[in-house]
């Protein structure tokens, strides 16, 4: 908690931190909210939230002014490509699978796509793992979701293994999770698809505050707000946890492959346990 960490501070800590020039916050798109919280441990630096891959580092930047500038939209808006690196677009076909011509037209939702001269710096000896990761010849396939708009600002919606393959259509999770996130009684959100892929059912599970002590359903109240946040995306069922299990590696990275299996399993009649 940002806010309670910095009324125990001392005087000579946080002078100390008003020194401070640049704050970089990465290893997932970072909320808005989230910046303004730590800023003011630090009112004088300017906040930055660079987006990459071990591959490519960086591929995008922005500052917190540009994501207040780019408002709300479908995902996390990453900012523009930094000089040297290109980024495309691979758009999603029918199935939700990164089928089509690299594109930088505006609004087309897909694999993100990447060209720099210091992609894949220091990679020795990968030959297979770089020619999966090179279609077209040249470009680095990111396995992340997302769109370019009209300023030419890269949007990311999720990973590529994380869209709900629904009878409509591909549903990217991130824009899904960050609306529901407004929500004053929300703290965290995961969206997610159950079943066979083409007819998928998305799953929206909340962590409330105060949390559950152990999952649930949602009450009717939570889960009609939960619906009214998707923009008409229909919502199969709204479940509630304690809290939502996160990649190893990345304790920013909602772990939705596991949350689907889970509630794959709830929603089948298996035993309400723990995520």
């Amino acid at each position: 908690n940002v806010v309670a960490t910095s009324s125990e501070m001392s005087s000579d800590e946080a002078e100390a931190l008003k020194g401070v020039r640049l704050l970089m916050a990465a290893g997932a798109p970072v909320p808005a909210e989230t910046l303004r919280a730590v800023g003011q441990l630090m009112p004088n630096a300017e906040s930055h939230t660079p987006y990459g891959m071990t591959e490519v580092l960086p591929v995008a930047d922005i500052t917190l002014a540009g994501i207040e500038e780019a408002g709300s939209g479908d995902g996390v808006c990453v900012g523009h490509p930094v000089p040297g690196v290109e980024v495309a677009i691979s758009p999603l076909d029918a199935e939700g699978n990164a089928t089509g011509p690299l594109t930088a037209e505006s609004g087309l939702v897909g694999e993100v796509c990447v060209r720099a001269a210091h992609m894949r710096d220091g990679y020795d000896k990968l030959w297979v793992t770089e020619q999966a990761a090179s279609q077209p010849a040249g470009w680095h396939r990111s396995g992340d979701v997302g769109h370019l708009d009209e300023p030419g600002r890269l949007w990311i919606g999720g990973r590529m293994g994380h869209i709900i393959k629904t009878a409509s259509g591909p549903v990217t999770p991130v824009g899904i999770e960050h609306a529901v996130g407004e929500l004053p009684e929300v703290v965290h959100a995961a969206a997610v698809g159950v079943g066979p892929a083409g007819t998928q059912q998305m799953i929206v599970v909340v962590v409330p505050n105060p949390p559950p002590s152990r999952p649930d359903l949602a009450d009717e109240g939570l889960a009609d707000r939960v619906r009214a946040q998707t923009d008409g995306v229909d919502v199969a069922a709204v479940l509630v946890a304690p809290a939502l299990p996160v990649d190893k590696r990345h304790n920013s990275k909602i772990d939705r492959t596991r949350i689907s299996r889970w509630a794959e399993g709830v929603l089948s009649g298996e035993r309400m346990r723990n995520i």
